[in-house]
């Protein structure tokens, strides 16, 4: 057998897990790379669950239904995320249709172009831009002045809640941050330490509608100094609740861990300002007869878009039709 010389570089070992299945975000290596191993992906879907690193377009059927997506139409997608829905879309504007696509996440946007780029969309009927949503309005001359739809999925997205590296989820360790453009702002460990008790007691009724908000503020207020990570946050929390560990709490203080990791994940974002912004320059956006769909997951999202669309309603904008 011949030696390997200095120029040759050895064959990267895959990740090594203990048991028959892997059980870390890390670990889950055929998953993470979905265009090398799509049976191992479509086995995982066919079970009912979400590959880890991925998401699964939700009311993807209602979305459609409501957007009317045909040949030939400009639209977008101010939210692409994993790119389930912009490819729904793709398919039912082609021929002569253009979608733009934004994203201010860099790390899955370039998952996602680089996914939809394999799947064959060129950038000619596929512009993806990083931006969050409320910059559509710069869009507008490159678009021909206006979109026949827009859709906007708001939140976060499971690739990002997969990665304890982000810091959104506290089912697994990792830098309490939960900024989607981790090169922008500052993190959430940041914002508690700047904010006093009335503050952060404000911040979680307001962003998530937390019942034990006073509770809770309280206890982060106490500890901030010693919270760096999403454990210490949720363990925090859950003490304050009465439980040593967020390990040993039952279902409704869990719910309480998830809305404070949601209350300071909209603060660190500024997600209801540019929600707020996206919502205004939205009538601009659309052309005669345009249409809009709108996914919220929580009143501070919903009850927005529902009382613009209320309002736009009023104002004479019928194009506003429906919201979910």
């Amino acid at each position: 057998m011949d030696n390997l010389n200095n120029n040759q570089v050895k064959p990267k070992r895959r990740v090594r897990y203990k048991g028959t299945h892997p059980r870390c975000f890390d670990e889950k290596y055929k998953e993470l790379n979905f265009e090398k191993y799509p049976k191992d992906v479509e086995k995982v879907i066919q079970s009912g669950k979400t590959p880890a690193g991925t998401h699964r377009p939700v009311c993807l059927n209602e979305v459609l239904d409501v957007l009317k997506p045909i040949p030939g139409q400009i639209g977008l997608d101010a939210t692409l995320g994993f790119g389930g829905h912009a490819v729904e879309l793709l398919k039912r504007i082609i021929p002569g249709g253009r979608l733009f696509a934004l994203d201010v996440d860099p790390l899955e946007l370039a998952r996602a172009e680089k996914r939809l780029r394999l799947m064959g969309f060129s950038d000619k009927e596929l512009i993806i831009k990083r931006s969050n949503f409320a910059g559509m309005f710069k869009l507008l001359s490159e678009a021909g002045g206006g979109f026949d739809f827009i859709l906007a999925d708001l939140g976060v997205s499971s690739m990002q809640l997969d990665n304890p590296a982000r810091g959104f989820t506290f089912k697994r360790e990792g830098p309490l941050d939960l900024r989607f453009n981790p090169e922008n702002g500052q993190p959430a460990t940041v914002l508690i330490r700047a904010l006093n008790e009335k503050q952060l007691e404000q911040l979680f009724v307001e962003n998530s509608d937390e019942p034990c908000a006073r509770l809770i503020a309280q206890a982060v207020f106490k500890h901030r100094n010693k919270i760096n990570t999403t454990t210490d946050l949720a363990n925090v929390i859950a003490s304050s609740l009465g439980k040593k560990s967020h390990l040993d709490c039952g279902s409704a203080i869990k719910d309480s861990i998830r809305r404070a990791f949601q209350a300071l994940r909209i603060e660190v974002n500024n997600e209801f300002s540019v929600l707020e912004q996206f919502l205004r320059n939205l009538p601009f956006c659309l052309k005669p007869q345009g249409r809009a769909a709108i996914l919220s997951f929580h009143s501070g999202e919903d009850n927005r878009v529902a009382d613009y669309f209320e309002q736009g309603r009023a104002d004479g904008l019928s194009r506003f039709f429906r919201y979910r």
